[in-house]
């Protein structure tokens, strides 16, 4: 059975997703193009040779609309005979995309794929794909009468749930951005952000390479005056045990962004002369209650340590997406973690989720960590909007 490794990561440094961030300016054909283009540049590789390319997009609707995979590519001028496709799982989308491409070269389906992920929440909010349409149809209606609830709730409902006071998220949160900073002040990412020429709400064509969403100055203190975000009369009566404490600052940013990663066989990549720097080593994806809905990376971690033979204290390092503080506070108690491997340079809440874009993102993250450190086993799990989950065990070569 053929071996999927990766060979290389890449990515840009996240931009505001509001009109005066950084990428703002830049179509986000462009973005995802910018970094297929400097994938297969910067590995020498002819384009040609990518069996497909799976890329990760939420919100596809205008001008993401229509297979955004395929436009980029074109727009990267690969060659018309590469394929591509886009898929949803919702953020976890090109943390999926990278399950299919690996899962394609062990089914030996693929030689060369090419998995990634773009969002520009700036030019297209979050929420643009389903405003003013019945998303649930009427067997969700009857199955759940109550009405589902949007991401914001189900996070209060985990910190009713685990008892995270507001303290503790903030804290996290905190942490979160100096860790971050820390690594941008160790040039930590410099092997995985692309700088990028971009031109600015003002006019000015800069250069973007340092995330624009850190915040080195965070303290808790200061995130503490922050007010609650999701807190109405309605959900107050429906939920009386949500503590209402989440709040912007403890919350990942809205992002925009684009990410890349290289897989190939093991022996394709040692045809080509290209060194893989990690194995998949294995993969789960579940659903869990799509009410609470952030708590699937918890059954997620359980089953792929299973099905890889490995315990918790196995990993050197895990990746887990900070959508809300309460989601890897939750997961770390129910899994026994050790927080100094938890989201070691930071994560979501500090270097943006930039929902699509996030999975291959994460992934790229831990590869350069566990290079950095010499670990050999590192964990990447996402909590999905309907409550799923992917997680993804790697092992650095």
């Amino acid at each position: 059975m053929p071996e999927a490794v990766i060979v290389d990561t890449v990515r840009l440094a996240s931009g505001k997703g509001k009109p005066s961030g950084a990428l703002a300016g830049t179509h986000p054909v462009e973005l995802l193009a910018y970094v297929l283009r400097a994938l297969v540049t910067r590995n020498d590789l002819d384009p040609a040779q990518v069996d497909d390319v799976i890329g990760g997009c939420v919100q596809q609707v205008g001008e993401q609309a229509l297979n955004i995979s395929r436009s980029a590519l074109l727009s990267a001028g690969f060659p018309d005979s590469v394929p591509a496709t886009t898929i949803d799982r919702q953020c976890g989308s090109s943390q999926q995309a990278a399950h299919f491409a690996a899962q394609g070269v062990i089914a030996g389906a693929y030689d060369i794929v090419i998995a990634c992920g773009v969002e520009s929440m700036s030019r297209i909010p979050m929420g643009t794909s389903s405003i003013g349409m019945d998303t649930s149809g009427p067997g969700i209606a009857a199955r759940y009468p109550d009405g589902l609830v949007h991401q914001g709730i189900s996070a209060e409902l985990i910190s009713a749930k685990w008892k995270l006071d507001r303290d503790a998220l903030d804290a996290y949160a905190a942490r979160s951005h100096q860790r971050a900073a820390a690594a941008i002040a160790n040039e930590a990412f410099q092997h995985e952000i692309l700088p990028i020429d971009v031109v600015r709400a003002d006019g000015r064509t800069v250069a973007h390479r340092i995330d624009e969403t850190v915040r080195a100055d965070t303290t808790a203190e200061g995130l503490a005056r922050l007010t609650p975000s999701f807190r109405t009369e309605e959900f107050a009566a429906r939920f009386p045990e949500a503590p209402w404490q989440i709040t912007p600052g403890n919350s990942s940013p809205l992002t925009d962004g684009a990410s890349a990663v290289l897989i190939m066989s093991e022996a394709m990549a040692a045809k080509l002369g290209l060194t893989p720097r990690a194995r998949f080593h294995s993969f789960a994806v579940v659903g869990d209650d799509p009410t609470l809905m952030l708590t699937a990376p918890i059954p997620a971690t359980r089953k792929v340590l299973e099905r890889g033979g490995l315990h918790i204290d196995d990993l050197d390092a895990y990746e887990v997406n900070e959508a809300f503080a309460p989601v890897p506070l939750a997961w770390a108690h129910e899994l026994g973690a050790d927080p100094d491997k938890l989201n070691p340079w930071g994560g979501a809440i500090a270097l943006g989720h930039a929902l699509g874009s996030s999975g291959t993102r994460l992934l790229g993250t831990l590869v350069n960590y566990l290079e950095a450190t010499g670990g050999r086993y590192g964990l990447q799990t996402m909590c999905e909007g309907a409550g799923m989950a992917n997680a993804t065990v790697i092992e650095r070569l």
